[in-house]
């Protein structure tokens, strides 16, 4: 998967269409495995704090992404549709939930495979350990760092406030790929 970026992956929503991550092109992005029913749920709180704050100072240039997962303990057991609802009633989650997915194994979606690929864990570990581990995705659409589920999304606002600051990648166009032009000879008397 080498020269990919978050952009080349097209993850599906809550009702199972591909979303095209190119459309968050030069943001900052927070990617989260998430979990209604885990000890780490009442992360959704902090990280509709983060959003609401970030979106007000930003505007569009920060996004949270959640993930759903069952993969650990079955604490996700519910459709779509059942999470969407949990989110919203519990926590007024506003950022989007996408279709629950597996972030480990065969089955593991391509865009947590490259995740995992672009930043390892603790001690060098590449899988997703728990529920609510996060990735910080710069706005080149690489990988800035990565997160265990014990970290607390307002421990994450300093590096959030770092990837914001840096600009977002202009890409070549005709006129800034081509030669400088020569200087014109002045004539002399």
């Amino acid at each position: 998967m080498a020269g990919k970026t978050f952009y080349d992956f097209k993850p599906l929503d809550k009702a199972g269409n591909e979303v095209d991550l190119a459309k968050f092109q030069g943001k900052v992005v927070l990617v989260v495995n998430t979990a209604s029913k885990c000890g780490f749920t009442p992360q959704y709180g902090g990280l509709e704090k983060l959003y609401k704050d970030f979106r007000g100072k930003y505007n569009d240039d920060f996004e949270i992404l959640g993930f759903p997962c069952n993969q650990f303990g079955s604490q996700e057991p519910g459709s779509n549709d059942d999470i969407q609802s949990f989110c919203q009633v519990n926590y007024g989650v506003s950022f989007p939930i996408m279709s629950k997915i597996d972030v480990n194994g065969d089955s593991a979606s391509p865009l947590y495979t490259w995740l995992k690929d672009q930043k390892s864990g603790l001690l060098g570990l590449k899988r997703i350990k728990w529920n609510f581990e996060k990735f910080l995705i710069g706005r080149d659409g690489l990988v800035v760092d990565r997160w265990a589920s014990t970290a607390k999304p307002e421990a994450l606002e300093k590096p959030i406030l770092e990837a914001l600051a840096k600009k977002a990648p202009v890409a070549p166009t005709a006129t800034t790929d081509a030669p400088a032009a020569e200087p014109a000879a002045t004539a002399t008397a």
